[in-house]
């Protein structure tokens, strides 16, 4: 039988659903490819404010700044290696070392069918809110499926299936459809990609964001991370006060500058002077100068730069961003 998790913010539903996979009770081990699983078949996850779309209480903590590039990244289109791994160098052992990603989400979105379906879907819903045939494709039988073995034909096949949106009392909710979803790995990094997307079309449409739904046939963890990965019940989880929703024409020029300026911290090139540069020049609202100063941060983190670092991760004027960022460097730095 499915079962179902649900809270008001991202943190509760993933402790919720941790717990019953880590149990005997709810979960089944399962073998795969890459190890032993603990299993649920048919689950459900539900955020009934995706704004607050952190998740805390993983420990070690998640990477905030890989989260907000991997999101414009899939807001750019691109399927570029090269676009990503600076911000998780580790991504080539899961996903292969292709110069391009076999199922990079944002270019299957915006690219690989033909026409971009993020703008089809915001034109579809602008013009019929009623539209219950919005649904953006990432899973392709032509691209995706299986070998006759039973084999992979890549390294990175979509984990998502599809994005079902629809428009009711005036809020945009949001269904992901996933075939397998990692716990550990992937469901907090998934958690801020699409609610992202969402935040970002309910400001195109003028809504306000409703609930975030996330179908997961098979959710799983690796019975090798439980040595590497826990849950802490106890973590305050504060509010985030930002909101990403633009009007049309705004968000397409905020998202190009945004984008711009994540490929500018991930130059292999970057010079120190320069990287302080590209924060002072930055004209981002609020909500979106929060999230560079994180992404800022990791990027002087990766090069040795530590007073760059803090200075960047200290203009960050939002809380809910600075605990996320503050889990992910004190685990840093306790493995050096």
């Amino acid at each position: 039988m499915p079962i179902g998790f649900e809270a008001d913010n991202a943190d509760l539903v993933w402790r919720q659903a941790a717990v019953a996979l880590m149990s005997a009770d709810h979960s089944t081990l399962q073998q795969s490819r890459l190890g032993d699983t603990r299993e649920i078949l048919h689950a459900y996850l539900t955020i009934r404010n995706p704004r607050n779309r952190w998740v805390y209480s993983r420990k070690p903590g998640i990477n905030p700044a890989f989260a907000i590039a991997e999101a414009f990244w899939i807001l750019s289109g691109s399927n570029k290696a090269s676009d990503i791994n600076f911000w998780n160098p580790a991504l080539p052992r899961y996903a292969g070392r292709a110069e391009n990603y076999h199922g990079a989400y944002g270019f299957r979105l915006r690219n690989q069918f033909g026409f971009d379906q993020i703008e089809r879907a915001y034109a579809a819903l602008h013009s019929n809110p009623n539209s219950r045939q919005v649904v953006m494709q990432i899973w392709s039988s032509v691209e995706d499926f299986p070998d006759e073995d039973g084999g992979p034909v890549s390294a990175d096949i979509p984990c998502n299936i599809c994005s079902m949106l629809k428009v009711r009392s005036g809020r945009l909710e949001w269904t992901q459809v996933m075939r397998s979803n990692d716990l550990f790995r992937g469901t907090p990094y998934n958690f801020v990609q699409f609610t992202m997307l969402q935040e970002v079309l309910a400001g195109w449409l003028g809504y306000e964001m409703g609930g975030y739904l996330q179908i997961c046939d098979s959710m799983h963890l690796y019975e090798d991370d439980l040595k590497h990965f826990s849950v802490h019940n106890d973590t305050l989880i504060p509010a985030n006060p930002d909101s990403l929703s633009l009007p049309k024409k705004e968000s397409d020029e905020v998202l190009e500058e945004m984008i711009c300026r994540l490929g500018q911290f991930a130059a292999h090139e970057l010079e120190e002077n320069s990287f302080r540069k590209i924060l002072e020049v930055s004209s981002l609202p609020k909500a979106y100068r929060n999230l560079l100063c994180i992404a800022a941060a990791d990027s002087a983190r990766r090069r040795g730069w530590i007073e760059a670092m803090e200075e960047s991760a200290a203009a960050c004027q939002n809380d809910a961003l600075r605990q996320v960022w503050d889990g992910w460097v004190l685990n840093k730095s306790n493995r050096q």
